[in-house]
C-alpha cells in the first residue's frame, strides 16, 4: 500500500490538466463548429463520451506497469494486422476509402490503433536491439515491422496515416541512437526517390491529372490534393482549392481577439467545410483570434514537452522510446494539421490532437498519454 501511494506521488498532474483542458475546449469548439446542423448534433455527445472514457483510460493505463506491454507487443501487433486486414472484408467506406468498423452506434478505426501499436512494437524491438548494439540490419527489420501495417493502411487507401507510421519509425530509430551517417544515407535515398518520381509527377500534372486515373499507389483524390497544393489554380474558386481558401479567410477574419464563440461568420454561415474535423483550427482562429490560436499552440506544445521530459527521465530505454513515440506522434499530427489549415501542407485527414472530432483518434491520443503517465510513475525504483 505504501509503495503504491509513493508511485502515484510522481503522477504528472500538469500533463493531465493540459490534456483535459484541450479535450474540453475541443468539445466546446465542435459544438460551435457544427453551426446548428442537426445531422451533426450527435458529434458533440459522442466526443464528450469518448473524452470522458479517454480521461478514465489515462488513469487505468497509468496504473498498469508499462513494461507489461513489452510482453504483449507481438500479440498486439498480430491483432492490429488482423483488424487492418478485416477492413477490406467488413469495413465501412467513407470519404473515398474503407477505414472503419461499425460497432453499434459507434465506428472504430483500426488505423488509429496501429499508431499506438507501432510505438509499442518499435519501442520493444529497438530497446532490445540497443542492448546488444544497434546494427544496420536492425534498421531493416524495424522498417519491415512498420511497413506491413503501413502497407495495409495505404491500400485502404489512407496515405496520411501510413506516412504517420513511417514518421514514428524514423523518430524512434533516431531516438534509439542510430548513427547519424545512417540517417544521412536514408535522407539521400529519399532525395533520390523524389528526383526519380518528380518528373513523373510533373508529367501527370501537366496533363491535367485526368479524372479517375490513379498514380501508382496513390488514388485520384489524393493526387488532386497534392496537385492543388503544388499547382493551385486561381480560377478554381469552387473546386479543390475551396476548402483551403475558406480556411485562410476564416483565420484572417479572426484578427487579434476573434469574432466570439459561436459568432464566426465563415463557420456559422457554413462557408468553411469539414470545420469540426480537418479545419477546426481555422474555425477556432476565427472565433478566438490570434490570441486563442496561441493558447491552443501553447497547450499542445506543453503536452509534447511533458512527453519528452518523461522520456528523458524514464528508467529504461523501452519507457523512453514509448514517451518519445507518443510525443512525436502528437507533434507531427498537430504540426501537419495546423500547417494544412495555413496552406503550408497538402490537405489530409490528420486530426488536430485532442481537438478535432473523432472518437478513435481522441481515445488513442489519450491512451498514449496514459502510457506516458505509466512511465512517469515508474521513472525510478520505489522505496519500500
Amino acid at each position: 500500500m505504501r509503495a503504491t501511494t509513493r508511485i502515484w506521488r510522481h503522477f504528472d498532474l500538469w500533463l493531465l490538466m493540459a490534456v483535459a483542458m484541450l479535450t474540453i475546449a475541443g468539445i466546446a469548439m465542435i459544438r460551435s463548429a457544427i453551426a446548428g446542423n442537426e445531422e451533426l448534433q450527435v458529434t458533440v455527445s459522442r466526443q464528450t463520451m469518448f473524452g470522458a472514457a479517454g480521461l478514465i483510460l489515462i488513469l487505468l493505463m497509468a496504473a498498469i506497469d508499462y513494461r507489461l506491454w513489452s510482453a504483449l507487443a507481438r500479440p498486439m501487433y498480430a491483432v492490429t494486422l488482423l483488424l487492418l486486414a478485416l477492413i477490406f472484408i467488413a469495413g465501412q467506406a467513407g470519404f473515398g476509402s474503407a477505414r472503419w468498423f461499425r460497432v453499434g452506434v459507434l465506428t472504430v478505426q483500426p488505423s488509429e490503433l496501429a499508431k499506438i501499436t507501432t510505438i509499442i512494437v518499435l519501442a520493444d524491438f529497438l530497446s532490445k536491439a540497443k542492448k546488444r548494439g544497434l546494427q544496420v540490419a536492425d534498421l531493416g527489420r524495424s522498417l519491415a515491422l512498420v511497413g506491413l501495417p503501413a502497407g495495409l493502411i495505404l491500400l485502404q487507401p489512407d496515405l496520411s496515416t501510413a506516412v504517420v507510421l513511417i514518421v514514428i519509425w524514423a523518430a524512434l530509430v533516431w531516438a534509439a541512437g542510430l548513427k547519424t551517417r545512417y540517417l544521412g544515407i536514408l535522407a539521400i535515398l529519399g532525395l533520390v526517390a523524389f528526383l526519380i518520381t518528380a518528373p513523373l509527377l510533373m508529367n501527370y500534372f501537366l496533363e491535367g491529372y485526368p479524372r479517375g486515373e490513379d498514380f501508382f499507389f496513390l488514388r485520384y483524390y489524393q493526387m488532386q490534393r497534392i496537385a492543388t497544393f503544388l499547382f493551385p489554380n486561381p480560377e478554381q474558386r469552387f473546386g479543390a482549392t475551396y476548402n483551403v481558401e475558406q480556411a485562410l479567410i476564416s483565420i484572417g477574419s479572426g484578427g487579434l481577439l476573434g469574432q466570439g464563440y459561436g459568432s464566426g461568420s465563415q463557420v456559422q454561415l457554413r462557408f468553411l467545410k469539414v470545420r469540426h474535423t480537418d479545419f477546426i483550427f481555422s474555425a477556432m482562429a476565427e472565433e478566438f483570434g490570434f490570441v486563442g490560436a496561441v493558447f491552443l499552440l501553447a497547450a499542445l506544445i506543453f503536452i509534447i514537452f511533458r512527453c519528452f521530459r518523461a522520456a528523458s527521465r524514464a528508467r529504461d530505454t523501452f519507457g523512453a522510446l514509448i514517451c518519445y513515440g507518443v510525443g512525436f506522434l502528437l507533434f507531427f499530427q498537430g504540426a501537419f494539421n495546423i500547417g494544412m489549415n495555413l496552406n503550408l501542407f497538402p490537405v489530409s485527414g490528420l486530426p488536430l490532437p485532442f481537438f478535432s472530432y473523432g472518437g478513435s483518434s481522441l481515445l488513442i491520443s489519450l491512451l498514449g498519454v496514459g502510457l506516458v503517465e505509466s512511465v512517469i510513475l515508474r521513472h525510478k525504483k520505489i522505496e519500500l
